[in-house]
């Protein structure tokens, strides 16, 4: 699956709009760490916990829309926006959408 976030794919021509994809994951802090990084905050500095579970998150959001798109039997991804709010203290959503397309060729 080619993802861009771009609204054209370099080299191919879009055949179809096949429609709205999305994917998202509401992520939890984990206790324990969420004590040592309150620490950590205090200090300063990269809180490398919260920086892997985000990660984690984009990757599972990021597998749920491609398996949409799939679904629909897109071959790519166009305009591809990631975004993050919080839901309640502790909470983190990770929101990824775009448009799915079919290519010529």
């Amino acid at each position: 699956m080619i993802i861009v976030t771009t609204h054209t794919v370099p080299g191919k021509e879009i055949d179809q709009v096949v429609g709205f994809v999305r994917g998202s994951v509401v992520q939890s802090k984990n206790i324990g760490k969420d004590f040592m990084a309150g620490f950590k905050s205090m200090v300063g500095g990269e809180i490398k916990d919260y920086t892997e579970m985000m990660d984690q998150a984009r990757e599972i959001a990021l597998s749920r829309m491609v398996q949409q798109a799939e679904a629909l039997g897109a071959d790519a991804i166009v305009g591809l926006l990631i975004s993050t709010s919080s839901i309640m203290q502790g909470c983190s959503e990770v929101m990824t959408y775009g448009t799915a397309v079919k290519l010529k060729g």
